[in-house]
């Protein structure tokens, strides 16, 4: 049986690889945006090897916190918090020093009618960071939305591939990665461009949003036919060691997991685990291209996820046949024009 104390266990256990090189980061580390979807369980994993490897080092979490419970998790877990809204520059440039920051912050869902909004947060906080801390070393997550689509049978876009953003969301992710370039070349930082696709943490994620729709017997869409998904504590333990491979010029990184995986094939195997009949209704015409990333170069510095995609396929039908709670946060990742 799944329970959320075992989830965040795994989420939150750092690997030897981790434990090992924690303490080649110089000085502390803040993560911003820390009360997301990944925020909590990667300051908690940075702590958690912290400990481990018997340093002394700060971990530091900064966000808006309109969710007490996440506050009250990391504090109950020895993590710093405090409590800005990265929006207002002159709370940005009260933060405490820090030489290292994760920069998680993003806007992605309801851009649709508040564009203004989206661009605030994804495209103008970022330069307010950086005027606060001109020379650190930054992980900066950005999103594989940026890239164009593609046939599966290319293996997806590499890191080398141009930015070729559909919508509004996707465009202001490519805008926050510009603010980040122009601060490693006119203040000397460094960074490390986290290009994520699809993360998976039982409680949200593109397989959540397939298994919800089969239980729900709501139909599943083939427009975009195929993934890439990756186990979080996999994607946390990137970001962190990512501090290591901070550069100037940028350094940029695709992070996913180094299968790709079908839509439909994804349905029929959830149903096997869940034991439904295979059944499923699927609509839409189904696409030939999709938003697909190619990591191999992550899985050459960091090495292979220790959790496949098989696995993550069984363990989220038992998430939901053990009652586990959701995050409410769909993916949407078969939107194929941008519209968030």
């Amino acid at each position: 049986m799944w329970t959320e104390s075992r989830l965040d266990g795994l989420l939150t256990t750092p690997s030897q690889q981790l434990i090992e090189k924690i303490g080649l980061i110089d000085g502390d580390i803040t993560v911003f945006g820390a009360s997301g979807k990944m925020g909590p369980t990667l300051c908690m994993l940075i702590n958690n090897a912290i400990r481990c490897s018997g340093i002394n080092k700060r971990v530091i979490a900064v966000a808006r916190f309109t969710d007490a419970e996440s506050k009250k998790l990391l504090e109950d877990n020895g993590i710093e918090t405090v409590t800005c809204d990265l929006v207002d520059p002159v709370q940005v440039r009260n933060l405490p020093d820090c030489k290292n920051i994760i920069y998680m912050v993003g806007r992605k869902f309801g851009t649709g009618g508040n564009e203004y909004l989206t661009w605030a947060i994804n495209a103008a906080v970022p330069a307010y960071v950086i005027d606060r801390y001109r020379n650190a070393n930054y992980v900066v997550f950005s999103s594989g939305n940026i890239y164009p689509y593609v046939p599966p049978h290319t293996g997806g876009n590499t890191e080398s591939v141009s930015p070729s953003p559909i919508g509004e969301y996707a465009m202001s992710c490519l805008a926050r990665e510009r603010v980040f370039e122009y601060a490693a070349r006119e203040y000397g930082a460094k960074i490390f461009m986290y290009r994520l696709n699809y993360a998976v943490d039982l409680r949200y994620g593109v397989l959540y949003d397939i298994v919800r729709s089969l239980i729900d017997h709501k139909p599943i869409s083939l427009k975009v036919p195929s993934f890439n998904c990756v186990w979080q504590g996999y994607a946390n333990e990137v970001a962190v060691l990512g501090l290591l491979h901070a550069d100037n010029p940028v350094h940029i990184m695709n992070v996913t997991g180094p299968e790709t995986i079908s839509v439909r094939k994804a349905a029929y195997k959830l149903s096997e685990y869940l034991e439904i009949e295979p059944v499923i209704d699927f609509i839409g015409e189904e696409g030939n291209d999709a938003l697909l990333s190619d990591a191999s170069h992550c899985f050459d510095v960091f090495g292979y996820p220790s959790v496949t995609l098989e696995q993550l396929i069984k363990w989220q039908a038992e998430w939901i046949l053990s009652g586990g709670r959701s995050l409410d946060k769909p993916t949407h990742f078969e939107e194929r024009h941008g519209n968030f």
